[in-house]
C-alpha cells in the first residue's frame, strides 16, 4: 500500500501514524530507537506490507501490469490502490479527505524534529504539491507515476501505467475494494497484537 492507505490504517494514535508513515526508511531493528508508539507504527507498516505482498487479490492486480512493468508492478498497484481509497474516501471515513490530509500535514509539522532526515527533505514537496489529495484523480495519479518514473531514471516506464488504469479501471477498483476490507481487519488485529 502507499502513503494514504498506511496513514489511514494506523488508527487514531498520532505516534503510530508517524511510525507507519516513516517506516520505509527504518531498516532492521532501528525501530527500537524510536518511542514505543512510533515503533508500533513501523511494525504495523511492515505487517501491512507483508500481508499485501502475499495476498492473491493483489497478485491479480500486479499480474495485469507485469508484462509491461516487471518488478515495478507492485509499486504501481500500491499507488493505484491509494487512488481508489482517495476516490472512495467517504466510504471509509466521516472526515472529508482534504481535512484529513491537512490534519496529517499539520501532524508532520508538529513532529518535524523526530522525522527521519529523508522524510524532512521530502515533506515540503509532498505538502506543496499535495500528493495525498492528488491521488483522488487520474491526472494526479499520472503525475505521481511520472515522478516515480523520473526516480528510476526512466527505466520503470511507470508514467505509462495510466493507460492500464483507464483500460482496467473497474477491475482494479473491484480488486481494491475487496482486498481493502480484509486489510482493514488485518490492521486492526495487528494493532491489538502489537
Amino acid at each position: 500500500m502507499n502513503y494514504l492507505a498506511h496513514i489511514y490504517l494506523s488508527g487514531e494514535d498520532n505516534q503510530v501514524i508517524i511510525g507507519n508513515f516513516v517506516a520505509d526508511g527504518i531498516k532492521g531493528k532501528r525501530y527500537n530507537k524510536f518511542p514505543p508508539a512510533i515503533a508500533k507504527g513501523i511494525l504495523l507498516h511492515r505487517g501491512i506490507d507483508s500481508f499485501t505482498d502475499a495476498h492473491p487479490t493483489v497478485h491479480q492486480s500486479t499480474a495485469r501490469l507485469h508484462k509491461n512493468y516487471s518488478h515495478y508492478s507492485g509499486v504501481i498497484v500500491d499507488i493505484l490502490y491509494d487512488h481508489f481509497l482517495a476516490k472512495n474516501w467517504s466510504k471509509y471515513s466521516d472526515q472529508p479527505l482534504d481535512e484529513y490530509i491537512q490534519d496529517f500535514y499539520e501532524l508532520l509539522h508538529n513532529n518535524f524534529e523526530i522525522l527521519p532526515t529523508r522524510i524532512q527533505k521530502m515533506m515540503p514537496y509532498m505538502i506543496a504539491d499535495n500528493w495525498l489529495l492528488s491521488y483522488a484523480t487520474i491526472e494526479g495519479i499520472g503525475n505521481i507515476l511520472a515522478q516515480m518514473n523520473i526516480r528510476t531514471k526512466g527505466v520503470s516506464k511507470m508514467n505509462l501505467a495510466v493507460a492500464e488504469l483507464e483500460e482496467y479501471y473497474d477491475e482494479f477498483e473491484a480488486e481494491f475494494t475487496s482486498f481493502f476490507e480484509e486489510l482493514i481487519t488485518f490492521s486492526k488485529n495487528k494493532l491489538v497484537e502489537l
